[in-house]
């Protein structure tokens, strides 16, 4: 294994592009990160409205069943994600950043549009769900390749001296997309009854997500390529190549993605649901709730990222899931018993903070694993299998464990999961100090 694989080198001049200018570096860095807003508004948007359209595709059961069966498309959406991942991974090191970027939000785009379109069970019958789903398929395969695209082009854009601070941008439009989601969603409750909402309002936020990603579309075709994948050589590496040559990097960033996804979607999309079926808050009130405490989690990315440039990226891993593996247990419970707002704004608040150590760097540290010549298709993959085994199926696990009268043992399956991540986070180098992006 050469210098450049194990980091030996890390402290080589940077090459290619050097002394980018500010406004330039700005511009590639918003412009990457303008469809992964545009991604994960249509993703979340699904999640955020199944409140009201799970009656439509599944009228039979109470309110409970209607929103399992919901979330259990919402879980087989992500078993698409990492054979997008993968797909796009391998084009995004072939074909380069650009290419992968432009082709996942165009997919993204269909998804939306045919959710949007999709005739009720009243009319179509049993082709209603199975629509759906088909439609989450692709929204699946288009965010799996997504992911590993963006975070290695903004990660290879940022720069070697602030790429914490500017990397950190990737998980902002994630969070910016979900806030967007939830946004819609708030002000179409406040503009429309509950019945409308529920028999023809929650197609518009698709709407919404396909117009967008149109426009990101013709954005992203004018992004310049990152000098990364221009100098990565002729080199290629295949599937099982990428396991044989780099399988402590590809378990590591499972391991961290199964805890910062069973996080993120259990303090978020979860959230929303636990704080109006445990907690007895309001829909409104759930939804305002949880959008607040998003703000605050997206406007903590970019100091968090900014501290890792400093601190170092493992200090920040430890202290994300070393506090994370207390807080969880106890935020739940605490939650559950809670009916005052503001209290329950501080309670979700807290862990979603700690988490922020990890998602403000989690994609740099995936990106600073791996050589250029693998890297896309490295971040792509590990992270979509974890995020489909451990963040897809987080939300159906909490409302089956909460269906079979024992809710608390999910509290401790997240507390398990995260303390694995711990160990790996302890045993780990620090990727900023043996970073394998050499380019500045």
């Amino acid at each position: 294994m050469g210098a450049t694989e194990t980091g030996a080198n890390a402290q080589a001049p940077a090459i290619g592009s050097a002394g980018m200018p500010f406004w330039t570096r700005l511009k590639a860095i918003l412009g990457g990160s303008a469809g992964n807003f545009v991604e994960w508004y249509d993703w979340f948007a699904y999640s955020a409205f199944a409140l009201y359209f799970a009656p439509a595709f599944f009228p039979e059961g109470d309110a409970n069943t209607q929103l399992l069966r919901a979330a259990a498309i919402f879980a087989i959406g992500f078993l698409a994600r990492p054979v997008g991942a993968w797909l796009m991974g391998l084009y995004a090191d072939r074909a380069g950043r650009r290419a992968a970027l432009t082709l996942s939000v165009a997919m993204m785009c269909f998804g939306s549009l045919i959710i949007a379109l999709i005739p009720t069970y009243a009319a179509i019958g049993i082709l209603a769900p199975i629509i759906l789903l088909a439609a989450r398929v692709l929204q699946g395969l288009s965010v799996g390749g997504e992911y590993g695209a963006s975070a290695t082009y903004m990660s290879e854009m940022a720069g070697r001296k602030r790429r914490g601070f500017w990397s950190s941008f990737q998980y902002v439009t994630l969070i910016s997309g979900q806030l967007a989601a939830l946004g819609v969603l708030i002000l179409l409750q406040g503009v429309m009854s509950e019945e409308a909402l529920q028999e023809w309002g929650w197609r518009i936020p698709f709407f919404i997500g396909a117009a967008l990603a149109v426009v990101v579309f013709i954005i992203r075709r004018g992004i310049e390529e990152s000098a990364s994948w221009k100098n990565r050589g002729a080199e290629r590496v295949g599937t099982l190549l990428l396991f044989l040559r780099h399988p402590r990097e590809t378990l590591m960033i499972f391991g961290l993605t199964a805890a910062g996804s069973l996080s993120y979607y259990a303090y978020t999309t979860y959230m929303q649901k636990y704080l109006v079926n445990t907690a007895g808050f309001s829909k409104e009130a759930a939804s305002q709730i949880n959008a607040a405490g998003l703000v605050c989690f997206m406007l903590a990315q970019p100091l968090m990222g900014w501290m890792s440039d400093f601190l170092g990226r493992r200090r920040m891993l430890v202290a994300a899931f070393g506090l994370g593996a207390l807080a969880a247990y106890p935020t739940f419970t605490t939650l559950g018993r809670t009916s005052d707002p503001a209290t329950a704004f501080v309670l979700t608040l807290i862990p979603l903070l700690i988490l922020s150590a990890y998602t403000s760097i989690s994609a740099v540290i995936k990106a600073e694993l791996f050589p250029a010549y693998c890297r896309a298709l490295g971040v792509a993959l590990p992270y979509a299998l974890a995020n489909a085994l451990f963040g897809g199926t987080a939300e159906y696990a909490a409302l089956w464990f909460k269906g079979a009268g024992v809710e608390s043992y999910f509290f401790i399956y997240m507390t398990v999961i995260v303390s694995i991540a711990l160990l790996i986070s302890l045993r780990m180098r620090d990727t900023q100090k043996a970073s394998l992006i050499q380019e500045d």
